[in-house]
């Protein structure tokens, strides 16, 4: 991610590129990004953190601001206190969110460490795919919190995947797996991208045949799962599985924080972590250690009948009509080495996605009857709404989202 701008932030406006000129999206959603633009353009900052007032400050509800902005002091000294003090989560009616945790709270899978080696290599080796150029790690760099920079992945002779690939710190603690929620394990979930033609592409009753004539494979298997049967599939995927499952998240500054050096957060991340807890409403969605609640939602971006870019998401799974467009919420650990975002890997830039959430996202509607009598018309989750964050606002969420 970029650094953070100068602490006399310029306000900041939503590019009409997003839809209309890059991806030439629905009519909605070109509406919606120039009404944002007008938004952000036309509203004026909240405060610069050297404790000049702005326009637009925030509301007097709020026991740490006033008319000049926000009270830094006041804020230091409310999230000084024991996590159980801090402001409640405001979130959307019916949730009710885990609080916050450290990554100390996630538990530590006991799992062998002969498997977990072997796992490790195979993740690694581009021979488990069709054309021995593609691995695991081609599309799960540890560097983009394995995830990669790409909008979408790039499997088997440079075809292109539908879906943004998704990270893996924490991914033992994930279930359902993959955005659509397709697979209810680890080990079923490795199986997906190893048969898959647009990722490894490999034929996969052929794949043990294959690693036992490489190298030392089949001792290395023996010595992780015993003697006698050498490589099989199973032993694969459960290797592979094992591997990830100790994909734990590093420790951050916010860890720090959390447990209870509550200077590990600079001014502007702390204001960003209080507007992720209030205003911002994350926690209605982003909640726990892994900063996920595990469900599925509708943010507006199905595309719907435009086929190109249509994905159904998790109806493609269950069949079920108010499933259509419902994509599961993604960890935030780790997410600004993750980028580019969403399911699609529409939003390069995070502030460009904060600036969507802050319009409440897209909201399609029927234009005609027959869109109006369709079962499977996407409906965005009504968990979202307009926040009003200002820019100086977004800004401090997106510093505070870089720290996780």
């Amino acid at each position: 991610m970029k650094k953070a701008a100068s602490l006399r932030w310029n306000s900041v406006t939503v590019s009409s590129q997003l839809f209309g000129r890059r991806m030439n999206m629905a009519s909605h959603l070109k509406k919606t990004t120039v009404a944002l633009a007008a938004l952000l353009a036309g509203g004026a900052l909240l405060l610069s953190l050297d404790g000049q007032a702005r326009e637009g400050a925030p509301s007097a509800v709020e026991p740490c601001a006033g008319a000049s902005g926000w009270d830094l002091a006041c804020l230091r000294q409310t999230y000084a206190r024991p996590i159980a003090g801090w402001p409640r989560p405001q979130v959307a009616d019916g949730v009710t969110p885990a609080e916050l945790a450290p990554v100390s709270a996630m538990p530590v899978p006991s799992l062998a460490p002969a498997v977990v080696a072997l796992g490790q290599r195979l993740f690694y080796d581009p021979r488990l795919s069709r054309s021995n150029a593609v691995a695991c790690l081609s599309c799960h760099s540890p560097a983009h919190s394995f995830a990669d920079s790409k909008r979408v992945s790039v499997g088997h002779e440079g075809r292109l995947g539908q879906r943004n690939t998704p990270g893996l710190l924490g991914v033992a603690q994930i279930k359902p797996l993959f955005w659509d929620g397709r697979a209810s394990s680890l080990e079923e979930q490795a199986l997906g991208p190893l048969q898959h033609a647009d990722e490894m592409a490999m034929d996969v009753p052929a794949l043990p045949a294959k690693l036992a004539a490489l190298d030392d494979y089949t001792a290395q298997f023996d010595a992780a799962f015993g003697q006698g049967a050498g490589v099989t599939l199973p032993r694969i995927l459960t290797a592979l599985a094992d591997y990830q499952r100790t994909l734990l998240p590093p420790v951050t500054r916010f860890d720090t924080f959390l447990e209870g050096e509550r200077t590990a957060l600079n001014d502007r991340e702390l204001l960003g972590l209080h507007l992720f807890r209030t205003k911002a409403r994350c926690m209605t969605c982003h909640s726990g250690a892994l900063l996920t609640d595990q469900q599925f939602h509708n943010l507006g971006l199905t595309y719907y009948g435009r086929k190109k870019y249509e994905d159904l998401g998790r109806y493609l799974v269950t069949g079920k009509d108010g499933d259509v467009g419902k994509f599961r919420t993604p960890g935030l650990r780790g997410v600004a080495q993750s980028g580019p975002w969403m399911h699609n890997g529409l939003f390069p830039q995070m502030v460009g996605l904060l600036n969507m959430y802050n319009a409440g996202m897209s909201r399609p509607v029927p234009h005609n009857a027959q869109q109006a009598a369709d079962p499977k018309f996407p409906v965005t989750s009504p968990l979202l709404r307009p926040l009003q964050l200002t820019s100086d606002e977004i800004i401090a969420l997106k510093s505070f989202l870089e720290v996780l």
